[in-house]
């Protein structure tokens, strides 16, 4: 794996800049195509006010009067320099105005994404471990329960109870730390469904293998067999699962900032598409895309490090399905690229 490992980090960064490359080309060209001609419409009506000099500094600078792909030539080659363009409503880059709002929207998702992996190991380890009388039924129960809520169900529950009725957190000023908390579990509990499934399922999973029978029959608590023993093989599929959810979380946080009444992306994008100030929106469109391609580049790259019988696969004909070690049932999952076969 070490030999082939930096040949394997290149090739996985090569494909995830290929894929936002070609994410940005989908993203301008369903825009451009789009009935209608927005850009031209909303330069065009009174009521928004440009001037003729602004309209036509507008143009020039979009090459508007140009073909399609020249325009998204002069885009794309904008985009690779990190200049995303300029708002149609504010005649400002739009690069600053994303950055504004950026770190409500990432804070509020990477708060979420921990609340859920404790959610979702509290209930793993609790539907594995407890007696059936202490609740273990129940909290098998808890994944598909939270999957069938909608996320903006439990927002409004959350802010009935902890807001109004509580008055935990003020929905005038919902960024403070406890109201981003109540924020992030809104959030989390959907999220932590899909986690919990995939801790419980590999928790299952790793207690009938022989090493933790052994480990039983010299005397290991429970508790000492979760932490020792089964959590880190049970653990590791979660990396997988947590990239995979980025996207889901991105767009979960952008229904909860409109819920709270946050100031993040979900309010940009909203306005954004009541104004048709399509700069901002593929902005925000391939800045979601970059987020989603690097954590699951991360995901890939670090997975082989934590796992040590994950093989590298070599050539074209790269398996993406795991393969077994013999006497041992595969994981239910692993990132794209890899390939677990026997150690040694």
């Amino acid at each position: 794996m070490r030999n082939s490992y930096p040949v394997f980090v290149l090739r996985r960064i090569g494909q995830a800049v290929v894929v936002i490359l070609l994410a940005y080309i989908a993203t301008f060209l369903v825009i451009s195509v789009l009935p209608g001609d927005p850009v031209s419409g909303m330069l065009n009506n009174p009521e928004n006010g440009f001037s003729p000099e602004q309209v036509d500094q507008i143009v020039s600078y979009y090459k508007l009067d140009q073909p399609v792909l020249v325009q998204l030539w002069e885009s794309l080659s904008r985009f690779l320099t990190g200049d995303l363009g300029v708002s149609l409503r504010t005649n400002l880059p739009v690069a600053p105005m994303i950055g504004q709002v950026a770190a409500s929207t990432f804070s509020l998702a990477g708060a979420a994404l921990g609340l859920a992996l404790v959610l979702a190991f509290a209930v793993g380890y609790g539907a594995h471990a407890l007696p059936r009388w202490a609740g273990r039924d129940l909290l098998r129960a808890f994944p598909s329960l939270f999957l069938s809520v909608p996320n903006y169900v439990v927002g409004l529950l959350v802010l009935i109870f902890f807001s109004f009725q509580l008055h935990l957190f003020s929905v005038i000023d919902s960024e403070t730390p406890v109201g981003t908390f109540f924020a992030a579990l809104t959030l989390a509990i959907p999220v932590s469904a899909q986690l919990a499934e995939v801790i419980i399922a590999n928790l299952d999973h790793e207690s009938t293998q022989e090493y933790a029978t052994v480990a039983r029959s010299r005397g290991l608590t429970q508790a000492s067999l979760f932490v020792r023993h089964l959590l880190k093989p049970a653990s590791l599929p979660v990396v997988t699962v947590i990239a995979l959810i980025v996207g889901e979380l991105l767009g979960g946080a952008v229904l909860t900032e409109q819920i709270f009444g946050r100031n993040g992306l979900g309010s940009l994008v909203q306005q954004s598409v009541t104004t048709q100030d399509t700069p901002v929106l593929q902005a925000v469109v391939s800045l979601s895309a970059v987020v989603f391609v690097v954590v699951n580049l991360v995901a890939d790259l670090v997975y082989p490090l934590l796992d040590p019988r994950v093989r590298l696969t070599e050539t074209r004909a790269r398996a993406t399905v795991p393969v077994p070690a013999p006497g041992r049932a595969p994981g239910p999952f692993a990132p794209s690229g890899l390939s677990t076969r026997k150690a040694g």
